[in-house]
């Protein structure tokens, strides 16, 4: 268990409001009982199981999935009873067992191969026991849904209630037959019948009693009623009475053999209570978390706090219940940075950051969910110590600066690596100049000894040591100076102005005053403070044009995004657009291959009837080759079109021509008359200059 200091430590850091809050989440006994004793742990892997369990069951809740522990089980007395020999439990007493078992059954049942997988923390509940349903067919072959015997539950019962339905029977139809009577004679009164010592009796009116013959069981208040039980029925109500008498003993056996056969399972019903009682406490560990929007973050086994977007638990549920906004805030102590002074003006929430800290690793400890970022993580710490506001002692007549120091003295004596201290207004209650010596001196103590901790002050030479001891750092409360209001932020790197001439200055207070008061002070002091001051003004400034920048670039982030879709959607645009060519192209080419085909048929048709077969063989001829021609050139045009493009005008030497026979593309080399000479690769041919164009090679050909 962690160590504590002092003893009241739980309470001033409200420890004990979390826990009631817990408790009131609680539905069993065992589960009020385990949290009223809420431990704080310093295993590993013990904080790390109850912190899993309690996060599955948010996840289950806030999925919606049905986790069956509805039952609210408190058979702590029954299961003592089971285990003692000669043990007897009632009907009622064993509904209860047999909805344990029932409960169980349910739980077990629940697991099912993928969800051990998914929820392994809360199967960790039930993982070293089993199912034993000899317990529920015990209790059903005695017992039925009411909770009453049943007939059959042995030979001589249903024989014993067979006489009683026979008794009962023949007692009623006797009993009818003598109401009709005393009815008829006047002697009934208006009740007419009723039961005395379970006996059944003739409620006749008192003058006539005499007149009735039986035993006389009683009167009416008003002494205006007799109740009498008639003489032909009293043998009857005799061997009801005794077969009743007899049926009670024979239920008293079944059920104490019952009791005894089902002995042996008292130690397996009480771990099923148990389960059953761990599971509301897993519950209610998770119903806090949701209301108090807490997380499951990483654990290491060392000293180290990374609280990030923190938030007071108690703070939270009060502002959101009111509608106000909680600040979170931001912490982060490790082997570098083990001490954080925090300093800035009064009411600025520098005991509230400080006691966030510490509930938080108390709660963490206690296995509860706490309100930060699932990105944070929490160290193991073995001893938490604290010191916050007026500690004088009046029974060892104490000053408030000594009980201070009699603290401190336990701090420096006892703090190591795995100690978490905090020291509200450090050195405060004393001359400031010694009160600020000794607090440097229990600082740099605490420093030296590897301890972690929060200290708030006001001292400027603790704001200043913080530069100078190693492990030591400050931190500041942001304040508004304009409109003179906390805001409730932590800026850790800096040191934090107390505004107390600001404070005053904005409040109205004399000038005359401030300027005195600014001269009394130390001029080195009075600088320091408002340099501090500035620097935090300064601070603000930048992290706000930081914010702006964060901002811009995220909007060029998202223009750039905008932009890229938009690229995207043209290219896909052009893709659609080649396609559709394409298409257009292989269309056009279906085509032409259709009347082509048209156009043969009609040949053959004609080669059947002519007589002079050589002509329609020109004709396919005519028709294939001038079909070849065209494909040939409509080749040789996209391949112009893609390499060349028409210059036209006067062809002289030089120039580059398209013949307009072939599509083919030559250089002129003489020109005779009409007629030019044109190189072709390795040919020269002679053409009509009127059948040449002059063309020039793309500027993109070769790009």
């Amino acid at each position: 268990m962690m160590q504590l200091f002092p003893e009241s430590a739980l309470v001033q850091l409200e420890f004990d409001k979390v826990r009631a809050l817990l408790m009131e989440h609680c539905r069993s006994e065992y589960a009020r009982h385990k949290a009223e004793r809420l431990r704080v742990h310093t295993r590993l892997e013990y904080i790390e199981l109850e912190l899993r369990q309690s996060h599955e069951y948010k996840l289950v809740q806030q999925s919606g999935l049905y986790f069956p522990n509805d039952h609210v089980l408190n058979l702590s007395k029954e299961l003592r009873l089971l285990g003692i020999p000669g043990g007897f439990l009632a009907g009622e007493q064993w509904l209860q067992v047999r909805r344990l078992a029932d409960s169980i059954q349910q739980v077990f049942r629940w697991f099912d191969t993928e969800r051990k997988i998914a929820y392994p923390g809360l199967y960790t509940v039930v993982k070293d026991t089993h199912y034993e349903k000899a317990i529920k067919t015990l209790i059903d072959e005695v017992l039925d849904e009411t909770g009453t015997v049943k007939d059959s539950a042995s030979e001589d019962l249903t024989r014993i209630r067979m006489s009683l339905y026979r008794k009962r029977g023949e007692l009623s139809r006797m009993f009818e037959k003598i109401l009709r009577r005393m009815k008829k004679d006047g002697f009934a009164a208006d009740i007419e019948e009723s039961f005395m010592n379970g006996r059944r009796v003739i409620a006749v009116f008192a003058e006539h009693k005499r007149q009735v013959k039986g035993i006389l069981h009683g009167e009416s208040d008003t002494r205006k009623t007799a109740f009498i039980e008639p003489e032909e029925t009293t043998e009857l109500n005799n061997d009801i009475f005794g077969l009743e008498n007899d049926e009670r003993k024979e239920v008293y056996r079944i059920l104490r053999d019952l009791t005894a056969r089902l002995s042996v399972y008292a130690p397996l019903l009480k771990v099923y209570h148990e389960i059953v009682g761990e599971y509301d406490f897993i519950r209610a560990k998770a119903k806090l978390g949701i209301d108090m929007d807490g997380n499951y973050p990483s654990l290491v086994d060392k000293a180290h706090v990374q609280l990030i977007k923190a938030y007071h638990p108690l703070l939270f549920l009060y502002n959101q219940k009111s509608g106000k906004k909680t600040i979170p805030v931001t912490v982060t102590l490790d082997e570098q940075q083990r001490i954080l002074v925090i300093s800035g003006p009064n009411a600025g929430g520098k005991t509230v950051t400080l006691k966030t800290v510490g509930l938080l690793q108390l709660m963490l400890q206690s296995g509860l969910l706490v309100p930060v970022s699932p990105d944070s993580t929490f160290g193991i710490f073995k001893k938490v110590m604290i010191h916050i506001g007026d500690t004088q002692s009046l029974e060892f007549e104490l000053s408030t600066y000594s009980a201070h120091l009699q603290h401190m003295k336990y701090f420096m004596e006892t703090a190591n690596g795995r100690t978490l201290f905090f020291i509200d207004e450090l050195g405060s209650g004393s001359d400031p100049n010694l009160g600020g010596a000794f607090a440097e001196v229990i600082m740099e103590e605490l420093a030296r000894k590897h301890a972690y901790g929060i200290v708030t002050t006001h001292y400027l030479n603790l704001k200043v040591m913080a530069g100078k001891v190693q492990g030591i750092i400050n931190g500041a409360m942001a304040f508004d100076e304009q409109n003179l209001l906390p805001m409730y932020q932590l800026i850790i790197g800096k040191p934090g102005s107390s505004y107390t001439f600001a404070i005053a200055e904005r409040i109205g207070l004399d000038k005359r005053l401030i300027t005195r008061a600014r001269q009394l002070v130390d001029e080195d002091h009075f600088n320091l403070d408002k340099l501090l001051n500035r620097t935090e003004q300064d601070l603000r400034q930048v992290e706000k044009k930081e914010k702006d920048l964060h901002r811009l670039l995220k909007e060029n982030v998202r223009l750039k995004e905008e932009m890229t879709t938009v690229l995207d959607k043209e290219r896909h645009r052009q893709q659609v657009e080649l396609q559709k060519e394409q298409n257009r192209i292989t269309e056009e080419r279906i085509d032409q291959m259709k009347d082509l085909e048209r156009k043969l048929k009609a040949l053959v048709s004609e080669w059947k009837k002519a007589e002079d077969k050589s002509q329609v063989v020109k004709m396919i001829n005519a028709l294939l080759f001038q079909q070849k021609e065209k494909q040939v050139t409509e080749k040789h045009k996209v391949r112009f079109d893609e390499k060349y493009e028409v210059v036209g005008g006067d062809i002289k030497v030089g120039d580059r021509v398209r013949m307009q026979q072939n599509r083919q593309v030559g250089t002129v080399k003489e020109i005779r008359g009409k007629r030019a000479i044109v190189q072709l690769g390795m040919v020269p041919l002679t053409v009509e200059l009127a059948d040449l164009t002059v063309v020039k090679e793309k500027e993109n050909t070769n790009a």
